[in-house]
Order: structure tokens, then sequence, then C-alpha cells
């Protein structure tokens, strides 16, 4: 298992917004995570990156757009009615969806990859500024032998 409270761009696989900086919710907590447990045919890995900009949601939006679409199709899951569409698609696809993700309120979250190689970026209105998360997460697991029910 691994643990660190150093996660990088590298980490995350998403370049650092211009002009942002690393921002600590707590004065005691981190501004970045990294987390990893492999074994056999499981493993997790979870880096985290949360930042502040003196810019707007959006502009930081169409920068991350660009950046998320080297990992294929950008899923915007800002728009409650869009993101809970697609649950009936075939569950043994790697397909990336919106699943469950839903940014608070005025917020907004996009997603590009795989179901096993997902990176997600939230973008929260702050002042005139906005605060941002960037996060990769990798899963790979057993579920592979499980048939759907």
């Amino acid at each position: 298992m691994t643990f660190s409270k150093q996660a990088t761009a590298k980490d995350v696989g998403l370049p650092t917004y211009p002009g942002s900086k690393a921002r600590k919710d707590e004065k005691d907590d981190s501004a970045s995570v990294q987390m990893g447990l492999w074994g056999g045919s499981f493993g997790f890995k979870l880096a985290v990156m949360k930042m502040e900009s003196s810019d707007a949601p959006e502009k930081i939006a169409e920068f991350y757009k660009k950046a998320l679409a080297k990992y294929g199709t950008v899923l915007n899951c800002s728009d409650a009615s869009k993101a809970a569409g697609g649950k009936d698609k075939d569950e043994s696809s790697n397909k990336l969806t919106c699943d469950d993700d839903k940014p608070e309120k005025g917020g907004l979250v996009f997603k590009a990859g795989t179901k096993e190689k997902q990176h997600v970026v939230g973008i929260q209105p702050n002042g005139t500024g906005s605060l941002f998360q960037l996060v990769y997460v990798e899963a790979r697991g057993d579920d592979k032998d499980k048939k759907a029910n």
C-alpha cells in the first residue's frame, strides 16, 4: 500500500491550470494526496490535487475540457438531467458514465477515460474566482469474473 500527501500534475495526468495555486481546506490539511493498493488481480490508485484560481469556472472548464480530450470523449456531468441518463447501458462495458458524479450547486464536473482509468475535474465558484479538484482514479478488480444478474 502506498500513501503520500503529495500528488503532482503527472500523477493526476492533467496539466496545472496557469496561475492556479494549491489549496488547503484546513491548516493541517494537504493540498494533494496519492494512495494506492495493489495485490494480485486487484488494484486501486487515487491521486487528487486541490487547486484555486482567480479565474471564472467557465474559463477553467474550457482549459480542462481540452486537456481531458486526450483521454477520449469528455463527459459533462454538470447537468443532472444528462448525468442521470445512460444507466441502462451494458454494465460489462468499460465505457465511462457520469453515474452518481454530480457537482455541488453552481459547480461543474467533467470526466474522461474508462471505468478503470478515470480523470475527473470538479470546479466550484469561489467569490470572483474558483476552487477546483483534479482527480485520477485507477481501479482493477475481479469484476470480470462476476456475471451481472
